[in-house]
């Protein structure tokens, strides 16, 4: 029976064609506010219809109802002109728009069916449906024929009347005559007063009912402009561009009944009928139940044995003697599982990382405030001990606060998708996808994509940009509250002041879609019969709705993490293993070894989890971790919080008994005297909260979260029980009342400990396995930035650091990734340019299986050369992976075309048998080529060469000349991460890369150069005045050395330089060579002459015989340019590192 509407009356009218923010940079319309301005009307009901998607349903429904104004859920679906499956225009035209309504809760899911096929199945520019599918899922849904861009008024404007006419018993067929409308709009476009005509007389043709909507993109009228702003972001265009797209009219609003009266009065059924549709569209979401998958028990168990069973078995695995202790925690732990209904949830989990151990997936040992729990220890879903390390499981699982239990879990990142796999085919996979998560228009990012679609000069936007303050979740609003310079700029400056108002205006809205980077959604049925899906960018299948939406409709929800450090770890085991024959069981190290703590006291953290920035660095060499558990409250202190509230301090000062630490009651002794006093852990808050005063640690986790979430009315009730249960306990009203503010005040900066724990853990594991095998691990790391070039500049400068020669790629020593090559580290011949895995897959398996490669024609012979052509070769030897062969590279270079066409003669008569009167061996010999007799290539451009194809200096550095220089100056890797501020004044230096030159509108000349140093390459803007002052040495492979300020623009660090001055000249550098006493001989002298002769210049050489400690100064006609090969010339006579620049 249809649900008569509030306020229906004559004079009633709902918009039935919708867009809200959901439309992707196409709608303007926030929902709480459209939903809000529809209520002010006096309207009933209200629509939602975004294009090709549902993305904003749950949102829009949940206001419509708290609103007290009924919610209609619809999209405007797109339709292929034939089968949505063919990916070609008819006709001119790729899709038609149509708007479809859910009348009822089976039309509803029949609209999640068609949109989510028309994601998956039709996509081709935007997600199509087609008549088959229209047909199969048109039951309880009523269509609207849509804008003049539907398929009927499109035909309509092409004067074809036939086929429109034909169309419209079509869709009658596929709909029914009662729920099919044709639908007429009028915002003053000639091409809709065409096409209404000829829709009202098919109306009456047809004996079709005729509907008016005004297909709303904004609330008001004065936000055409903001939607005008939009469509520009959306497009990349500017609002000055006159070819670019733009709505005809400013008339795509939520109007009154009075303005669509004005509009279509002479068709008041149109109008009526807006009532009579909202009247009959009666969906309900259900947010009351759970729908979780069923895990598949042994025969004749329940989950609940299920789960018992495995955890009772694991008991003695853990646990060397069993107290009684740690049974009472695991028979209340399971108690409030099974109480809860959750047994299903945690056998999931457990399958799921059973699996990924078995299949030696490295597993993280924990994650959040699941490591709290006795039953996940056991269950081998985290690694960490929760009765040793004091870790609470009401934090994780409150039994007086009953909500789905939140398990993150992290996996090796590059097999995170076979995790995925498994479940997708454990529960099928029409069961489970990933989910979608939107990216919004931040405060500064509102400004800059703003200032972009006004045209407004970079500059000016930038300026104004960064008087926004760095503070976490900051609305431009409160800018204008907190700063004066911004407000005033707002105030004053006109342009400003519109561009702020238009940034306020797409403040917040959605500006696109991605996929979450963790989340997994998986359901008991097909996920079409709760949620609507697409195909991610990478081609997985993905929700529309977001991470909470899923979880509200009762869908299980799991964060299964790619972390990159898993993957280090299980790399450098297998190195490990392959190098040196030993199996390392991570999850039984020792976790108080000497060498760790060494390494972390002397701030040797680089490749270290978590503890890599030069910030934390210094609190761990401060700190000086002894053990594992010393590390648990680095991870909560090293926040904003702790850091600036003097914790940190007097945290340090407790642990090196520099202060004396004091408790204000003796019952907080134990329970505060790890962290020397401070209040450092929410589980603190718990337990001093249950110890003084009688709370229950469920009952203390609600007072957690009161205090966390500083709900005022719920504190002041919790204060006066926690002063009544302290007063019970004979503790003082006036102490207890202390003890509580100190409470609330330190839940501000706490931190779960659990989280601490599980993280602290993982940052032992990577510092043992770098401290003790930092070959190999130091190999792993640097593989696992091999793709992206993040951050390898900087590991190679590590390695280098810690004595680790970092070898260039080679065809007969290289592996795929980087390798253990002895005591260095050999480049992977993946990080080579050109060289593709099918490539390196070819050419490691001919050499395993016909020995080493001994020439370049032998290579060409052994490897298949449609898949190694020339120019991959040219690459190899380019980068120096030939070099082991004893030939020059430029010798190589030189007879590569022949060394080609030898082969293939080779390869052919190998294939014809057609070898001849000789053997295969007297072939080779004879085939080989003479190499000509040509110098080799300069070092300089050899480095050149090697950072084109591999993306960095391999066998040297073009600032190896300058590295004691470079030691005072800021690392450019410190500028990338974040270790300093926008606006802070620096010195960098570095080699220039490349030197952009351009003319500004004043006729000014500026130039932009990327400067690299040994770990990081940087932007260095240069305006106008400093340019003309320094344009001179603006030029590629120039070592400079820049003063300046630090830019933060758009999360990316730049520097505006004021000083440029060349790094130094290496002609007047000092050249000290170390020369031992084996090495003080005539020849080797003789051979010394003979390169400083060969690189005259004017520094001074001295040369320190070690043995008898004695400095000699050469005399002038022996000083050298102290190029990067001269210094390589002179370290081949006496050692690598004998020679150093000053």
């Amino acid at each position: 029976m249809e649900k008569q509407l509030q306020h229906s009356n004559a004079r009633s009218f709902v918009h039935l064609h919708v867009h809200t923010e959901y439309s992707l940079l196409d709608g303007a319309s926030r929902i709480g506010s459209l939903v809000k301005r529809a209520k002010e009307l006096n309207m009933p009901a209200i629509a939602i219809t975004d294009h090709g998607t549902m993305y904003g349903i749950v949102d829009f429904y949940k206001q419509a109802k708290k609103q007290g104004i009924k919610p209609i859920i619809g999209c405007e679906v797109y339709v292929a002109p034939r089968s949505r499956r063919e990916r070609t225009m008819v006709e001119g035209e790729a899709y038609y728009h149509l708007v479809l309504l859910a009348e009822t809760d089976e039309g509803y899911r029949n609209l999640i069916e068609l949109v989510s096929r028309g994601n998956t199945e039709g996509f081709y520019y935007k997600p199509r449906v087609d008549k088959e599918l229209l047909s199969q899922y048109s039951k309880g849904l009523i269509c609207l024929s849509a804008c003049i861009a539907g398929e009927i008024p499109s035909w309509l404007l092409k004067d074809n009347i036939t086929v429109a006419e034909a169309l419209v018993q079509e869709y009658i067929d596929i709909f029914g005559k009662d729920n099919f409308f044709l639908e007429i709009q009028d915002h003053g476009i000639p091409e809709q007063k065409k096409v209404n005509t000829l829709l009202i007389e098919m109306s009456r043709k047809f004996d079709v009912g005729l509907v008016a909507t005004n297909d709303l993109h904004y609330i008001n009228k004065q936000d055409a402009e903001c939607h005008d702003v939009l469509l520009c972001i959306q497009m990349g265009k500017t609002v000055d561009d006159t070819a670019r797209m733009k709505f005809f009219s400013d008339e795509f609003y939520l109007k009154d009944f009075d303005e669509m009266a004005q509009l279509f009065g002479a068709y008041p059924e149109a109008l009526a009928n807006t009532c009579r549709i909202a009247e009959r569209c009666n969906v309900t979401l259900d947010f009351g139940n759970l729908y979780l998958p069923e895990f598949p028990v042994p025969e004749g168990l329940t989950a609940n044995d299920y789960l018992e069973k495995l955890c009772r078995d694991q008991l003695k695995e853990r646990y060397s003697e069993v107290t009684p202790e740690i049974n009472d925690r695991l028979a209340f732990e399971l108690g409030v599982i099974m109480k809860m209904d959750y047994s299903g949830y945690f056998l999931i989990v457990w399958d799921f990382i059973n699996y990924a151990r078995q299949q030696e997936i490295p597993v993280g040992p924990g994650r959040g405030s699941a490591a709290g729990s006795i039953v996940a220890y056991l269950l081998g879903i985290t690694n960490i001990d929760p009765i040793a390390y004091g870790l609470l499981f009401e934090r994780f699982l409150n039994p007086e606060r009953v909500t789905m239990p939140d398990i993150d879990i992290d996996f090796c990142y590059v097999n995170r998708g076979k995790i995925i796999e498994y479940v997708s085919d454990r529960y099928g996979a029409d069961r489970v996808a990933q989910i979608i998560t939107f990216g919004t228009m931040a405060a500064k990012g509102a400004i800059r994509d703003v200032g972009r679609a006004l045209n407004m000069p970079y500059g000016e936007v930038d300026r104004i940009a960064k008087m926004v303050p760095n503070e976490l979740g900051i609305t431009l609003r409160r800018a204008l509250e907190i700063s004066s310079d911004f407000r005033a700029a707002y105030e004053n400056e006109s342009a400003v002041g519109k561009l702020l108002d238009l940034a306020m205006a797409v403040e917040g809205l959605p500006r696109h879609a991605s996929t979450h980077a963790a989340g997994l959604v998986i359901s008991k049925e097909p996920l079409t019969h709760y949620v609507p899906l697409q195909n991610s960018a990478e081609g997985f299948l993905t929700t529309q709705y977001d991470k909470d939406k899923v979880e509200e409709l009762g869908l299980l929800k799991m964060d299964l993490l790619g972390l990159r450090t898993l993957t280090v770890i299980g790399d450098t085991i297998k190195l490990v293993q392959k190098s040196r024959g030993i199996k390392i069981d991570i999850d039984h190290i020792p976790l108080d070894d000497p060498k760790v703590s060494a390494m972390l006291t002397n701030g040797d953290t680089a490749g270290v989890f978590q503890l890599e920035s030069s910030g934390i660095t210094t609190l761990v060499k401060d700190l000086r971790p002894e053990c594992f558990a010393d590390l648990i409250p680095l991870v909560a202190l090293y926040r904003p919080g702790p850091l600036g509230s003097g914790m940190v301090e007097d945290f340090i000062n407790g642990r090196h008994g520099k202060k004396t630490v004091t408790y204000v009651h003796p019952l907080l002794e134990p329970i505060l005297c790890d962290t020397f006093g401070v209040i450092l852990y929410q589980e603190q808050v718990m337990q001093i909260a249950s110890v003084m005063a009688g709370f229950s640690l469920g009952q203390a986790d609600l007072l957690r979260r009161a205090m966390g979430k500083k709900k005022h009315d719920v504190l002041d009730a919790q204060r006066e029980n926690f002063l009544q249960g302290a007063g019970e306990r004979g503790i003082e009203r006036k102490m207890a009342g202390e003890i509580f503010d100190l409470m609330a005040h330190f839940a501000d900066y706490g931190f779960n400990k659990s989280h601490s724990a599980a993280y602290a853990l993982v940052a032992y594991q990577t510092a043992y396995l770098k401290a003790n095998y930092p070959q190999e691990f130091m190999a792993a790391l640097l593989s696992s930035v091999m793709g992206t070039n993040e951050k390898i500049g900087s590991y190679i400068e590590t390695c280098r650091q810690m004595g680790i020669d970092v070898l260039p790629p080679d065809i007969n020593a290289s592996q795929s990734s980087f390798s253990v090559d002895g005591n260095g580290i050999r480049f992977g011949l993946a990080a080579v340019k050109n060289v593709g895995e099918n490539a390196i897959q070819n050419m490691v398996v001919a050499r395993d299986s016909n020995g080493k490669f001994e020439s370049l024609v032998d290579l060409c012979t052994k490897v298949d050369m449609r898949l190694i052509n020339k120019r991959v070769i040219e690459s190899l030897i380019k980068c120096g992976a030939f070099d082991s062969l004893g030939a020059k590279r430029s010798q190589l270079l030189a007879v590569l075309e022949r060394a080609i066409d030898m082969a293939a003669v080779r390869q052919r008569d190998k294939v014809s048998g057609q070898i001849g009167l000789f053997c295969e061996e007297t072939l080779n010999d004879a085939d080989e080529i003479t190499l000509p007799d040509i110098p080799e290539i300069p070092k300089e451009q050899m480095l050149v060469l090697e950072k084109e194809i591999t993306g960095f200096y391999v066998t040297g550095h073009p600032l190896d000349a300058y590295r004691e220089k470079m030691n005072s100056f800021t690392p450019l890797i410190e500028l990338v991460t974040g270790e300093y501020g926008d606006g802070k004044n620096i010195k960098v230096a570095g080699l220039i890369i490349s030197a952009k030159r351009i003319t500004t509108r004043n006729g000014g000349m500026m130039c932009f150069i990327a400067l690299e140093d040994f770990t990081e390459q940087i932007e260095i803007v240069i305006f106008p005045k400093t340019f003309d002052k320094f344009n001179k040495i603006l030029l590629p492979d120039t070592p400079v050395r820049v003063s300046g300020r630090l830019s933060m623009s758009e999360d990316k660090a730049k520097v505006i330089a004021d000083d440029i001055q060349l790094l130094g000249d290496p002609q007047n550098l000092e050249v000290r060579l170390k020369i031992s006493k084996v090495q003080e001989s005539g020849d080797v002298f003789e051979k010394l002459k003979q390169t400083f002769r060969k690189f005259p210049g004017s520094s001074v050489v001295f040369l320190h015989l070690t043995d008898s400690r004695r400095v000699i100064k050469t005399e002038q006609q022996f000083w050298i340019r102290p190029t990067p090969e001269a210094i390589e010339a002179l370290e081949t006579i006496i050692g690598k590192g004998q020679v150093t620049i000053a």
